[in-house]
């Protein structure tokens, strides 16, 4: 019999019916309470899942939550995690875990004092497409990765999101905003970045908010970099460039190629847990994978498209409170987030600076997630 673990939610916004529809499926989870600075919104999410609606010092003192997911907006990611963690419960947050390589160690050497865990999305690399392409590169197929490309370009979020203001600001933009998800999903393919160089940039100063709600019509002012061009050289020696932008309206790029010295391997977009998988040998004959039996990659809403999509956020959540009974190291481990914060502040220094900048962090490649494993953390 699996322990299960209480939950409690710290921001009641978009992302919290994700977490609070989703977390039903893992067999050690239990949300048990969601918080908010404002009450009429925690008391709406909680309502429309049946949990306890409580303010954000009710929810660091109940005794029913063993964890706490912090779902606030990225510039209080720090303060809510420490406050988690001396509340003496365990921590996971949304990306991105903080703001600041110094932030993460703060938090870090708390949870290390403490005996508790933090972890951090994205848990999107542990889905069934990710893994497939992690079980192709580790199989020597395609050969040792050499190089590739990643992009990730679109026209900006103010066409889709009702209040995009948090998005344009420091803690925001496409690198700390989208950037974890491609740098999460490349740590686990390839390894840790050893060092990166970038060019930054923004096409407007302002944006007009054309999505239905209560803004649409207004603009926001934009403080932080919209278009980034950087160069990632990993400890294995890969070298990728990354490609990220909001001022795109139209564009071909795959979102992962990754060049091996045997062929190449073709990865979905690393916001999805699911996607197509195309490999080549050395003549370049392209081959679609045939998607293997993992239940992370199996489709579980429309998300407003026609392809269906896979999306079992709180995976890296439920893999986390795992690892306190077999004391393996979590897949969304502090360590592996922390890394990710420091390539993308990283990136955002050297699009500054003009610098190349050597990473002062490092982390281990995280366990691959296979079939059996996944299908381990469900009912």
């Amino acid at each position: 019999m699996a322990n299960i673990y209480g939950v409690g939610i710290m921001g009641a916004g978009n992302i919290s019916a994700a977490y609070l529809r989703l977390a039903p499926l893992f067999r050690n989870l239990e949300v048990r309470a969601v918080a908010d600075i404002l009450p009429e919104a925690a008391k709406r999410r909680a309502d429309e899942f049946g949990v306890q609606a409580q303010t954000p010092d009710q929810l660091l003192k109940n005794s029913e939550v063993d964890v706490i997911v912090n779902l606030t907006i990225p510039s209080t990611h720090f303060q809510v995690t420490t406050d988690i963690l001396s509340a003496g419960k365990h921590a996971y947050s949304e990306k991105p875990f903080v703001l600041s390589v110094e932030e993460g160690k703060t938090i870090k050497k708390q949870a290390d004092e403490r005996k508790l865990k933090v972890g951090s999305a994205p848990d999107t690399f542990l889905g069934g497409a990710h893994q497939q392409a992690r079980s192709i590169i580790d199989s020597g197929k395609i050969g040792h990765i050499a190089s590739g490309t990643m992009h990730v370009l679109s026209r900006g979020m103010e066409h889709w999101h009702p209040n995009p203001d948090f998005f344009f600001q420091v803690g925001g933009g496409p690198i700390l905003d989208l950037g974890p998800y491609y740098i999460t999903d490349l740590i686990s393919l390839v390894g840790p970045i050893k060092r990166v160089t970038a060019f930054t940039g923004m096409a407007r100063k302002e944006r007009e908010v054309t999505a239905e709600g209560p803004f649409k019509g207004t603009f926001v002012k934009v403080g932080t970099p919209t278009t980034i061009h950087a160069v990632l050289e990993f400890q294995s020696g890969a070298i990728i460039t990354l490609g990220a932008s909001w001022d795109v309206s139209s564009h071909g790029h795959h979102n992962i190629e990754l060049y091996g010295t045997e062929g190449t391997i073709y990865v979905p977009d690393p916001n999805f847990f699911n996607g197509d998988v195309t490999i080549t040998d050395r003549a370049g004959t392209k081959e679609k994978v045939v998607a293997w039996d993992h239940p992370f990659g199996v489709a579980n809403q429309n998300l407003d498209t026609p392809t269906p999509r896979a999306n079992y956020r709180n995976a890296g959540l439920s893999d986390m409170m795992d690892s306190l009974s077999t004391g393996k190291k979590a897949r969304c481990d502090i360590d592996v987030a922390l890394h990710a914060v420091d390539v993308m502040a990283s990136i955002l220094k050297s699009g500054e600076t003009g610098q190349v900048i050597t990473l002062s962090t490092t982390c281990e490649r995280p366990d691959a997630l296979g079939p059996a494993e996944a299908r381990a953390l469900l009912k």
